[in-house]
């Protein structure tokens, strides 16, 4: 009985390490370039052209409902902390063949009225520099170009608003 308990507490624990490894991914760590060459609603941005803002990289799918759960939330940061040096870039990467048609995404940007940065990710090339595995996943950069929060799918709204916020205080 003891084993089956001690065997049931570690299985617990791992989960609990391994689900912290996740949403700490590339945290400290510089970001990636992303290099993807179609941008729409914006001409490319490079790490250059970010330096000294705040970076919000959220990887999303237009067919995925956990992404269009986090949409609003997404834009609304966008509205609101755009003034103050927060750059918001959807990379949208396909999960189905029908999501990697450039016109269908444009549509749904036009549609659903997303106005910030979105890049097309179908080769996965910024998904696998980042290590991302999940829809949506966002990477909060802070100024000097350093990951410093990470938020998998949906939930924790007010977390990321409160890191967007003191990553948008801090000095250049």
């Amino acid at each position: 009985m003891l084993c089956k308990v001690t065997t049931a507490v570690m299985g617990i624990l791992l989960a609990l390490f391994a689900g912290w490894v996740i949403a700490n991914a590339g945290v400290g760590m510089s970001a990636p370039a992303i290099t993807n060459s179609v941008w729409l609603n914006s001409e490319p941005l490079s790490q250059v052209s970010l330096k000294g803002k705040v970076v919000l990289v959220e990887f999303w799918t237009f067919g995925c409902s956990n992404c269009r759960n986090v949409e609003p939330h997404v834009k609304s940061w966008h509205d609101q902390y755009a003034g103050p040096g927060l750059v918001v870039i959807g990379v949208h990467s396909p999960e189905f063949s029908h999501e990697r048609e450039l016109e269908r995404v444009r549509e749904y940007l036009k549609a659903h009225d997303i106005r910030f940065a979105v890049t097309i990710d179908n080769d996965f090339s910024t998904w696998n520099k980042f290590g991302n595995r999940y829809w949506p996943a966002m990477y909060l950069i802070d100024k000097k170009g350093v990951i410093r929060y990470v938020r998998i799918g949906e939930g924790g709204y007010a977390e990321t608003e409160r890191w967007i916020r003191e990553l948008l205080g801090e000095p250049a």
